[in-house]
């Protein structure tokens, strides 16, 4: 970015804000603890007022005030106090350490509750946690921080590349299992960023998600971005650089090895064919071709804040550039961002604000995770740089790309699909809200919002004819793709609150409307008259393909109420109910009730345990409830037809067919969850763990359904129906401890462990459902199956028993067809002799058994360091990369070549090179993908206040980090976090049941940071 435009961006920032001028005095302090320690963000706000301050990191502040005022300090695990104005010009003050800890506010659905207050399952993410590194999109910075929350990218490293959240596992097939993100009260919003988040609560069970109904089956993550405070302006500065690496790489032949390996492969076919070997002739290079698609990356981080108010308006304004190279040549992420947050207390009664997010990201992408299309060069830049023969140079005599044309299939070279292929996507979002409070009565208030948010995105790619196999045939190929989303949302309920007795009521009622338009366009041609023209070229395409459009629009109105009753502080009770109707459904099935129930026992403040010195919390909590699921596209409940191309006299016409009949019984997925928690506190809470054990049954799963004939005429063979039962049952361990306490050294431990065990109850006639996850050159088109009693997407395959010896076949087992001594063995389940469909298998679970993360926080006077590592335990991979490099199609691993199977090299596991296997899917290639990873470890430094004074600074952080430092781990890949989609794409059912398959993934990327915080 250029001074310019930095400078548009600060204006821009800076515009509308204005300081009003105060009477009184400064007065200046420092807040420390019982334990002489400073306490950093500690609230020092006039009371009755909003005006206020918080401390920096060395626990001083400064506000102005008058003779009377009444100054209240508190902060999150200490006690509140307030302090008189008497002619002061220093106030120190000491904060008590609560012992309850609890009074920590969490946000809920449409509300906040103190988190003692809390009946159903809520995990809370510190701010600081959030940025304890430098991340892309806040959704990162969640990995390993809250139990029950699996966060994975979906292609490794990649710039840019979308995050995957999983609450409690998955919970559907056919339809999203993503968690919905709440933003500031905007109802799918787009995550900002972390450094902008003020708090953060993901919530799990019924109780706390039924209150979003028919969106809450997965989970609901809430985030509340920072607000301004009145006082001073406060300017803040975050900027940090980050050199990337490529954090493994795979151990591949060089030349002269995969010369003498291609001979192997020959000699042996020749055995098996009884003919006389091809003679491989060795080219004149010898090229590393994971050096040429891989380089040194960087990311540049920087943000720039403002903050501050009156007593009757406060702001908050940030403006955000982030930009990454990536670690593969010509990937690259670019993205600008800003946030706006205004709030205006108008009159005694009402209050009013507005949210302002906007951003535009642009993806310069790279093929990677392939399904082996020829449009990318018969498959993408990593799997070629594995594939392709290391004798072969980049460029030809004439200066032409080189192609793989000796061994295998005929494909562009990597650095060739890496360099001039181009792929462009252009992300803007946008998104206002708005929103109105008025304090109806005394204990009655009254909310409403309006918010807007669009998203337009337009994607180019360009594969010019200079790639002999992708385009050279057609003279360069072309396409764009535009399309646009818009989301309306308007919400409005009542909040009541009174004392009755010894208990606190509150009620909440309330009305939502939601719609959702999506449109989108795509062209595509071959035959550009310039390769300079690039996808801009589409206008001088010799032959244009079928063009395509269209639109969607999806609307859901909702009623929903909650009733919290607290009594005496010691007994809890919440009760929820939502009324959902989505256009998505037939008529006969728009509306749908989704109620919870949570109760909850304070046991820690009953008589006889209220005194108690070493249990200073315990809470019992369980819920029941129903959340439902319409996360699929519009219109799948009408009958549709489609259009074709059919011939007519000689002459193709346009014709139509019917694509799917009348569903008018096609409803929501309803998840039936039961929870059951225990919150508990010793030493003064010195010690807090929580403990959750949930179940959840989805009913009525949507399914494609393939049993309708094909006489009767419908082009669509995945006719959505309501059949299908699917069971997540798991527990959540969340432990912290703060291990020591003292005037210079601090260390706090953060831990948290999460299981989930899925299982398929029901299936469309109980039958299996088979996918594939293969590229489409593979000889299998099942990889995975969904079979009734056992857990989803188990790989399908054939059981790998060895290495053939020659001889007799052991008993049990047997060759494919052909086999002589090296080739493999599989298990000959049907005991028919031979191996065939009939023997395949499951040979594999991609499910882990657990998942966990585990962090220290240590601090010595100025000087502070965290270490965070995160894992997972069981969870087998599917290595498709081996599956390929075994081939003898291929280079391959030095492990292979020097372990393989020979007449003189008899005890191995491992097959003869060029075996009759012909890229089987067995349990030769299943693996286990159990990990642990140092994932982050940050130094930091405050320097002394002394120092930052002398140039007008509140605050001057300086740290350096590191990510992916080390990673503990048996696979044999590139990285055990896996995540292809495999050859069906990137839909809803492959995200789902697709798990563990590793082919062409992206790196994971090693990283070094130096950051820099500046405040005044």
């Amino acid at each position: 970015m250029n001074f310019k435009s930095q400078l548009t961006l600060i204006a821009l920032l800076c515009f509308n804000i204005s300081l009003f001028a105060q009477d009184g005095y400064n007065l200046t302090g420092t807040v420390i603890d019982d334990t002489n320690v400073p306490v950093p963000g500690a609230n020092v706000v006039i009371q009755n007022t909003t005006t206020g301050t918080s401390t920096d990191f060395d626990g001083n502040y400064s506000i102005t005030v008058n003779n009377g005022d009444v100054l209240e300090f508190s902060s999150l695990g200490f006690s509140s106090k307030t302090v008189t104005i008497n002619g002061q010009e220093t106030l120190n003050v000491t904060l008590a350490t609560d012992a309850s800890l609890l009074e920590e506010v969490v946000v809920v659905g449409y509300g906040a509750r103190k988190k003692s207050d809390i009946t159903g399952s809520v995990s809370s993410v510190k701010s600081e946690e959030l940025n304890a590194f430098p991340v892309l999109d806040a959704a990162q910075a969640l990995q390993g921080r809250a139990a029950g929350v699996v966060v994975q990218s979906n292609n490794g490293g990649e710039p840019g590349a979308p995050i995957s959240i999983k609450i409690r596992g998955n919970t559907s097939i056919s339809a999203n299992s993503s968690p919905l993100i709440v933003v500031d009260g905007f109802v799918g919003a787009t995550m900002p960023q972390p450094s902008d988040i003020q708090s953060l609560e993901v919530l799990k069970d019924a109780s706390a998600t039924a209150i979003y109904g028919s969106r809450g089956s997965n989970g609901v993550v809430l985030v509340t971005t920072k607000k301004g405070r009145s006082g001073k302006l406060t300017v803040e500065l975050n900027s940090t650089y980050a050199i990337q690496n490529t954090a493994n790489r795979l151990d591949l032949l060089n030349a002269g090895e995969f010369a003498t390996y291609q001979q192997q492969v020959n000699n042996n076919r020749a055995l098996t064919e009884g003919e006389a070997p091809a003679i491989y002739t060795q080219q004149s290079a010898n090229t590393d071709w994971q050096d040429l698609i891989y380089t040194t990356g960087s990311t540049s981080n920087h943000q720039l804040s403002f903050s501050g108010g009156t007593e009757k308006m406060n702001f908050y304004a940030s403006g955000n550039y982030f930009k990454q190279d990536g670690i593969l040549v010509n990937s690259g992420f670019e993205r600008a961002t800003f946030l706006t947050n205004l709030d205006a207390q108008v009159t005694d009664k009402l209050k009013l604000g507005l949210n302002l997010f906007g951003s535009r990201g642009t993806k310069n992408g790279v093929a990677t995770q392939s399904n082996g299309s020829v449009t990318v060069g018969g498959d993408d830049v990593i799997s070629l740089a594995m594939r392709f023969a290391p004798d072969k140079g980049v460029y030809n005599e004439d200066g032409t790309f080189t192609t793989n044309d000796k061994v295998g299939d005929e494909v562009d070279n990597p650095y060739a699909v890496a360099t001039v292929r181009d792929d462009e996507t252009v992300t803007d979002n946008f998104r206002a809200n708005f929103y109105a409070n008025y304090d109806i009565l005394k204990n009655l208030a009254f909310k409403t919002t309006f918010g807007l948010s669009t998203r337009n995105q337009t994607r180019g790619i360009y594969q010019p004819s200079t790639l002999k196999i992708t385009a050279g045939g057609v003279g360069g190929r072309a396409s764009f793709t535009n399309g646009k989303e818009t989301n309306l949302l308007s919400e409005n309920y009542l909040t009541y609150k009174n004392e009755i007795g010894k208990g606190n009521l509150t009620l909440l009622a309330g009305y939502s409307y939601q719609k959702t338009k999506t449109d989108e366009s795509f062209v595509a041609g071959t035959g550009i008259i310039s390769d300079a023209f690039s996808y801009y070229g589409l206008g001088t395409v010799l032959n244009t393909l079928q063009p395509d459009a269209y639109l969607e629009e999806t609307e859901i109105q909702s009623q929903f109420g909650r009733v919290n009753y607290d009594y005496d502080d010691k007994y809890l009770i919440t009760a929820t109910v939502r009324r959902d109707g989505a256009s998505n459904f037939s008529e006969n099935e728009k509306y749908a009730i989704f109620p919870s129930g949570a109760i909850g026992w304070k046991i820690s403040n009953e008589n006889f345990l209220k005194d108690s010195e070493t249990v200073s919390n315990l809470k019992l909590r369980a819920s029941y409830g129903v959340t439902g699921n319409p996360s699929i596209s519009p219109y799948q409940s009408l009958a549709k037809i489609q259009s074709i191309y059919a011939s007519n006299n000689g002459q193709t016409v346009h014709a139509i067919t019917p694509e799917q009949p009348a569903n008018s019984d096609l409803k929501w997925e309803s998840s039936y969850q039961t929870n059951f928690g225990l919150d508990l506190g010793l030493f003064s809470n010195k010690v807090s763990l929580s403990l959750d054990y949930y179940n959840i049954d989805t009913k009525d799963l949507i399914l494609g359904n393939n049993s309708i004939p094909e006489y009767f005429g419908f082009s669509n063979n995945e006719i959505l129906t309501n059949l299908g039962e699917i069971n997540n049952k798991g527990f959540e361990i969340s432990l912290s401890t703060r291990n020591v306490s003292n005037d210079n050294f601090s260390w706090t431990t953060d831990f948290n462990l999460s299981a989930n065990k899925n299982e398929v109850s029901a299936l469309i006639n109980d039958a299996d459902l088979f996918f594939d996850a293969a590229p489409s050159y593979f000889s299998n088109d099942r990889s995975y199956v969904l079979r009734v009693g056992e857990e989803v997407g188990l790989f399908w395959g054939y059981e790998y028993a060895g290495v053939y010896q020659g001889g007799a076949v052991p008993a049990g087992t047997a060759t494919l067809s052909g086999g002589i001594a090296g080739d493999p063995l599989f298990a000959d389940l049907d005991n028919s002799g031979d191996i065939s469909e009939d023997d395949r298998t499951t040979i594999g679970n991609p499910n882990p058994d657990y998942t966990f993360g585990f962090t220290n926080n240590f601090s010595y006077k100025n000087l502070d360091l965290s270490i965070f590592f995160q894992g997972s335990q069981g969870g087998d991979i599917f290595n498709m990369t081996n599956v390929q490099l075994n081939n003898g199609d291929a280079n391959t691993t030095r492990d292979y070549f020097n372990n393989a199977w020979t007449s003189s090299n008899t005890n191995t596991n491992q097959p003869r090179v060029g075996n009759n296997s012909n890229r089987e899917i067995s349990s030769r290639f299943v693996e286990d993908g159990s990990y642990i990873r140092l994932k982050n470890i940050a130094l930091g430094y405050n320097i002394p206040s002394d120092i930052i004074e002398k140039f007008g600074l509140d605050n001057l952080r300086l740290s350096i980090s590191a990510q992916n430092l080390l990673t503990f781990t048996n696979y044999s890949g590139l990285d055990p976090e896996v995540n292809y989609v495999g050859s069906n794409g990137d839909n809803n059912t492959s995200s789902n049941t697709a798990q563990g398959f590793d082919f062409g993934n992206y790196p994971t990327v090693r990283t070094v940071n130096i950051s820099v915080n500046l405040k005044f």
